[in-house]
C-alpha cells in the first residue's frame, strides 16, 4: 500500500480527491487528510508518507511552506501540487522544493493519474521493493524453474500481455481492457503486471508511446501533433507533458536534436 498525503482547507475538495485516487488505484493506496499545512506536516511525520498532494492556499502554513518542510524531511517523497492558482511565481517555487507535478485544478484524471503513477514508480526504486526494469521479468526468475509449469504460465502472461499492448497502443486503452482480455480481474491483473513488468501498467505504455514517438519525430515530414495522436494521445497538449516527464525535452527540442545530429 502506498501511503498518500491529502492537503486541502477544503472538505469537499478533500473528500472529492479522496474518493477519485481511491477509484483509480483501488486497494493500493493509504490515504491521510489534512485540513492545513501544520496538520499535513504533522501527519507526514507521523505516517511516513510517500505521496503528498498539496493545495497551495491554506491556512497557517501554506502548501508550499508545507512543501518545504516535507522535503527537508524526506528528499525522495514525491510532491505533487493541485492547486487554483496558475502563476509562474507558485510553479517556480514548486521546482524549487522538486515537486513532481504542479496541476491545476480540478485537475484532469489523466494527469493525476499518470502523476500518481510517476510517484508510485519513484517510491517503488526508493523502497526496493520492486526495481523498475527494461527486459522481461522472464530473464530474472530463477532459472532453475525454467522446465516448471509456473515459469511456463509466466512467459504466456507476459506475452500475451506485451502483444496486446504492443497491437492496441494506438488506442485508448486502459489496464481494465487488457485484464477483460486476459480473463484476470482488474485488482489482481495490477498486482499481477507490476510483478512481472517491475512497473505499473501506465509507466509501462507510456514508455512505450514514448518510444514510438521518438521514432516518428525522427521523420520532420510527420507533423508533432500527428504523432501525438498516432502514438496513443488524444490531447497533444497532455502529450507534449508526457514526453518532456519521460525524455526531459519537448517534442519539437527532440525533434531538431535529432534532425541536427
Amino acid at each position: 500500500m502506498y501511503r498518500v498525503l491529502i492537503a486541502d482547507d477544503e472538505p469537499i475538495e478533500r473528500q472529492v480527491i479522496s474518493k477519485k485516487i481511491n477509484s483509480f488505484f483501488p486497494e493500493q493506496v493509504e490515504i491521510y487528510v489534512a485540513k492545513n499545512g501544520v496538520e499535513a506536516v504533522e501527519l507526514f511525520k507521523n505516517n511516513n508518507c510517500q505521496i503528498a498532494l498539496l493545495d497551495i492556499a491554506m491556512p497557517g502554513k501554506s502548501g508550499l511552506e508545507a512543501a518545504e518542510e516535507i522535503r527537508r524531511l524526506d528528499q525522495v517523497c514525491s510532491i505533487i501540487f493541485l492547486t487554483a492558482f496558475d502563476e509562474f511565481s507558485y510553479a517556480k517555487k514548486a521546482i524549487g522544493v522538486k515537486a513532481l507535478d504542479y496541476l491545476l485544478k480540478p485537475g484532469a484524471d489523466e494527469d493525476i493519474i499518470a502523476a500518481f503513477e510517476e510517484a508510485f514508480s519513484i517510491a517503488d526504486k526508493n523502497s526496493g521493493i520492486d526495481k523498475v526494469r527494461n527486459t522481461l521479468v522472464e530473464e530474472e526468475i530463477d532459472m532453475s524453474m525454467a522446465d516448471g509449469p509456473n515459469y511456463k504460465r509466466s512467459s504466456v502472461i507476459v506475452k500475451e500481455t506485451k502483444n496486446y499492448i504492443d497491437e492496441h497502443y494506438k488506442e485508448d486503452i486502459s489496464l481494465q481492457d487488457v485484464a477483460g482480455v486476459l480473463g484476470y480481474s482488474e485488482v489482481y491483473f495490477c498486482k499481477l503486471f507490476k510483478e512481472k513488468f517491475g512497473k505499473s501498467f501506465i509507466v509501462y505504455l507510456n514508455e512505450l508511446r514514448i518510444e514510438k514517438a521518438k521514432k516518428f519525430l525522427a521523420n520532420p515530414d510527420i507533423n508533432i501533433k500527428d504523432i501525438g495522436f498516432i502514438s496513443g494521445y488524444r490531447d497533444p497538449n497532455y502529450f507534449a507533458r508526457v514526453f518532456k516527464r519521460v525524455t526531459g525535452m519537448t517534442p519539437s527540442d527532440y525533434r531538431n536534436g535529432v534532425i541536427g545530429q
